[in-house]
């Protein structure tokens, strides 16, 4: 990092954060694209701008007490970090997860503030959770932690205030029995809470969304960039939770094959593409290792080690598991396989290093604050059908999905060519998403 002003942002905050290494990470990716931008605009460094930038408006930390099935009282830690709402309402989800800490959460919040910008919805940024661990739990476990869970987080959130929705960990139900305590606790019925079930506000497409969106992106930059798409290509995904699952999905509605897919635990590979359909129950309905796969399937091959996903010869790679998935090493297979694009599903999945790479290496790369930007797009129709008192065709959401997406990938395109960037994404939507958020800081004062 080269420019004096940006570097001193990032030294403070590396003296003001010294134990949240995610948190580094994901703002100098930021701040490393910003050297284009920031002498162009004096109010950005006069009004210290990044800085403010970098220090999260609000985060509240709360003990979540609850009772385990077993009459036993179980203490966890509970996170809301409301990090910028220069462009409209705290937007984020909730993660329930033991790996949950202030740096992930920040890391994920300060990477939403971004997101939510690119999708030119009027959404601020903001990310939560705890460090419960809903595998292996009842249902009654779950239900009686999110009670407890809420009955803190409602001080903080509202429809004009703060709007969680789900992440790893927190899918429709326990979005259900968030929301259905929040009712309570307020005796008012609103749009506080996304991913809700169809039946209550929900909205159609939600739970598909960020695959459906980054498959929609990836197609759109395939086309510009290489003049194909996904027909007859080979992917493949890492995980096998929502985001994978209806990725897959939406690659083989447009023509691909997903000939690679993974868990915690290991990875499968079917030559002749996977089964969409065992994947849904063997994940979504028994819950169980992907490894059975080969029980319906015998000649797909299972290796216990989730890397050796990266050595399989593919055009286009979609890690939609968790956070530095994929490092340099990883990216060093894929390009001697010579893939054609990279697209982050999950948030961050590469290291710094593997982005580094791929880039050198002239790869597409599609990065999670736009290329998994779907989730938060549709939770954001959500809200809005909420408050119109109306809900929206599966249809009519999912052709705002890929018509936001699309453009969304074209407004980044432009953004970096014009940044004498070509191609490089990344750049492309740090860019584009930080004049917006700047622009919005500066109009509003010092706040």
């Amino acid at each position: 990092m080269k420019h004096p002003y940006l570097k001193k942002a990032y030294d403070t905050l590396l003296l003001r954060t010294p134990h949240e290494p995610e948190f580094h990470q994901a703002v100098y990716e930021v701040l490393e694209s910003l050297e284009h931008v920031v002498d162009d605009y004096p109010y950005v460094i006069k009004e210290n701008i990044i800085e403010r930038l970098l220090e999260p408006e609000r985060v509240i930390t709360f003990r979540v007490s609850w009772t385990n099935d077993q009459g036993d009282v179980e203490v966890n830690r509970g996170y809301r970090v409301q990090f910028n709402s220069a462009i409209g309402t705290f937007k984020g989800g909730l993660r329930f997860h033991p790996s949950v800490n202030l740096s992930i959460l920040k890391f994920l919040a300060f990477e939403q503030t971004f997101k939510n910008a690119l999708t030119t919805l009027p959404m601020g940024g903001a990310k939560g959770g705890s460090d419960f661990n809903p595998k292996g739990r009842s249902d009654q476990e779950i239900m009686r932690f999110c009670q407890a869970f809420m009955s803190e987080l409602y001080h903080h959130i509202g429809e004009d205030i703060d709007v969680p929705a789900g992440d790893i960990g927190v899918g429709r139900r326990e979005i259900g029995y968030l929301y259905g305590y929040y009712k309570k606790l307020k005796n008012q019925v609103s749009s506080v809470l996304t991913g809700k079930g169809t039946s209550y506000g929900g909205s159609y497409v939600r739970k598909e969304a960020t695959g459906y969106g980054l498959v929609y992106f990836t197609n759109e930059a395939l086309k510009t960039v290489y003049a194909t798409d996904f027909k007859d290509k080979k992917v493949i995904i890492s995980g096998s939770g929502n985001v994978a699952i209806y990725a897959a999905e939406k690659v083989i509605d447009l023509g691909g094959l997903v000939i690679g897919m993974s868990d915690s635990e290991g990875i499968i590979h079917d030559a002749t593409g996977i089964d969409i359909k065992i994947i849904k129950e063997i994940k979504e309905v028994k819950r169980e290792n992907i490894k059975t796969y080969l029980d319906t399937y015998p000649n797909a091959t299972y290796q216990k080690n989730p890397k050796k996903l990266w050595e399989i010869i593919c055009d286009v790679a979609l890690p939609c598991a968790t956070q530095n998935e994929l490092d340099d090493k990883d990216v060093k297979h894929l390009i001697k396989n010579n893939v054609l694009m990279v697209s982050e599903g999950a948030n961050m999945p590469l290291t710094k290093e593997a982005i580094d790479l791929l880039l050198e290496n002239n790869i597409l790369f599609g990065p999670a604050k736009a290329a998994n930007a779907g989730g938060v797009l549709v939770s954001g129709l959500e809200i809005s059908q909420n408050n119109q008192f109306y809900n929206y065709s599966y249809e009519k959401v999912d052709t705002i999905l890929k018509d936001i997406m699309n453009k969304m990938f074209h407004d980044i395109y432009e953004t970096a060519r014009r940044y004498n960037e070509p191609n490089n994404l990344l750049c492309g939507a740090n860019i584009l998403s930080f004049k917006k958020i700047a622009k919005a800081m500066h109009e509003q004062g010092v706040t």
